[in-house]
């Protein structure tokens, strides 16, 4: 799906804000105090993401999908898998067929502050008719203040208290470079597959989300890194600090030398790779803020 429209500034702080598609679509440790009141704040996400796909001329539009549901709170990313195009297909349909209905799903059966994330990936799933077949993580912020999610394969997020990063969300993987993946295929996952969890959040919080684009080529250093430079400059906007990471990524993307997470993963494995990995690059970013009385 296409980059999103850039959000409003919020007050210069460690964090940002995005908007994405849905059809084509700061704070260190606090004391025992100051975290017990914030939990009793009610929460929104100021969302914004960026799309580079890698150059491509037979397929310009890449294989990742997104979408943001600002309204309900939700946001989804999905990296088709590319080794579909040996047979002549293009996996990136498959994403972005399922992604919209993703969408679609969470707007007309979910109310904000109560969409469950599986709950959507499988009419999402049930929905989607095109050949190929996508990782994918739906992420919901719920009247809680806890982000619920629904993860399937190896695109997945992280979450920024301050400088440090407090959570990350665990790939899905059968081996090297072979993700969990839903698809129509007898093969493919379905999901009941996906890994599902729920993780506490507080006001200034960021959240980074990503296909494997992001996380094969930056590691959570190279974020905050990236981040900063957004942050420290001119403050507070999701969608330019979610620019400035995907820049970031396709620059290591494109190194033949400099060690990267999948170079490492490779030698791991037992591969030889060096560099970064060239790919389609999806970064959503996401500013939790105390939400105004009339936020609907």
């Amino acid at each position: 799906m296409s980059e999103t429209e850039r959000p409003a500034k919020l007050p210069r702080v460690f964090g940002f804000h995005s908007v994405a598609d849905v059809t084509s679509i700061s704070s260190h440790n606090r004391d025992e105090n100051s975290t017990s009141a914030s939990t009793t704040k009610k929460l929104k996400l100021i969302m914004g993401c960026s799309y580079l796909p890698k150059e491509n001329g037979s397929n310009p539009k890449g294989e990742d999908s997104h979408f943001i549901c600002e309204k309900e709170q939700v946001f989804g990313i999905a990296d088709g898998v590319g080794g579909w195009a040996k047979k002549g297909i293009d996996a990136g349909i498959y994403a972005r067929e399922l992604m919209f209905n993703s969408a679609m799903a969470v707007q007309s059966d979910g109310l904000k502050g109560s969409v469950d994330p599986l709950t959507v990936l499988k009419e999402a799933y049930s929905n989607t008719k095109a050949l190929g077949s996508s990782t994918a993580c739906i992420v919901a912020l719920k009247d809680d203040n806890c982000l619920h999610f629904a993860n399937v394969g190896d695109s997945g997020f992280l979450l920024i208290r301050g400088d440090r990063v407090i959570y990350k969300s665990q790939p899905q993987q059968r081996g090297f470079n072979c993700p969990f993946q839903l698809g129509n295929n007898v093969k493919s996952d379905r999901p009941s597959s996906a890994f599902e969890f729920r993780v506490e959040i507080m006001d200034g919080d960021i959240i980074v989300a990503g296909t494997d684009g992001l996380f094969d080529n930056l590691y959570e250093d190279n974020i905050m890194v990236a981040m900063k430079k957004v942050t420290d400059r001119v403050g507070m906007y999701p969608y330019w600090v979610a620019r400035m990471i995907a820049e970031d990524a396709r620059i290591i993307s494109k190194d033949k030398d400099i060690p990267s997470p999948f170079s490492l993963a490779s030698k791991k494995a037992g591969y030889t790779h060096s560099g970064g990995k060239i790919d389609d690059i999806t970064v959503l970013v996401a500013h939790v803020i105390s939400s105004p009385t009339n936020f609907t």
